[in-house]
C-alpha cells in the first residue's frame, strides 16, 4: 500500500455553478436552434410562477449553505480546504445544499425559458456534478474528517 500526502482541498479545479450554467445554455440552444420542447405553448402565469418560486428558493439554500459555511469559517469554494465538518442549518438535512439550491435555481430557469430541454439534460448535468465535483469533494472529506465525516455520510442523506 502506497502512501500519498493528505489531500490539502478537495481538488476541484472550476466553480461548480459553471455545471449547471452549461446545462441551461445547452438546453437553451436546442430549444432555440434544433427543436423547440415548450412546457406550455405560451409560457403561461403558472410556469412563470413555478419558475419564480424554484429560483427564489433554490437561492434562499444556496445562500442558507453559504451563510452556515462562513458562521463555521470554513471554505466556500471547493479548491480551498475546509477547517471543519460542518453539519448544522441546512447540512442537516442535506449533505449539499448548495448543489441541491442550484438544481432548483436550475429549473426555476428552465420552467421561466418555458424550455424541456434543461429538464431533460438534468441527469447529465448531475451525473457531470457527482463525478466531477460531489466524488472529489466526498474522497477529502473522507481524507479530511474520518470517522466523523462516514457518520455524518450515514445520518445525512446526498440529496433530500
Amino acid at each position: 500500500m502506497t502512501s500519498h500526502p493528505p489531500l490539502s482541498s478537495p481538488g476541484v479545479r472550476f466553480p461548480p455553478p459553471i455545471i449547471f450554467v452549461a446545462g441551461i445554455l445547452v438546453g437553451w440552444m436546442l430549444d432555440r436552434y434544433w427543436h423547440a420542447l415548450p412546457i406550455t405553448h405560451d409560457g403561461g402565469p403558472v410556469v412563470v410562477s413555478v419558475g419564480v418560486l424554484l429560483v427564489l428558493s433554490g437561492i434562499s439554500l444556496v445562500a442558507w449553505g453559504m451563510l452556515t459555511f462562513r458562521r463555521a469559517r470554513t471554505a466556500i469554494i471547493p479548491n480551498h480546504g475546509a477547517s471543519q465538518l460542518v453539519s448544522s442549518g441546512p447540512y442537516r438535512f442535506t449533505r449539499n445544499p448548495m448543489y441541491t439550491g442550484l438544481t432548483l435555481v436550475y429549473h426555476g430557469v428552465a420552467a421561466l425559458l418555458n424550455s424541456l430541454w434543461p429538464i431533460l439534460l438534468v441527469p447529465l448535468v448531475l451525473a457531470v456534478l457527482v463525478r466531477f465535483v460531489i466524488a472529489r469533494e466526498e474522497a477529502y472529506l473522507h481524507e479530511a474528517f474520518g470517522a466523523a465525516y462516514a457518520a455524518y455520510q450515514t445520518r445525512v442523506r446526498r440529496w433530500i
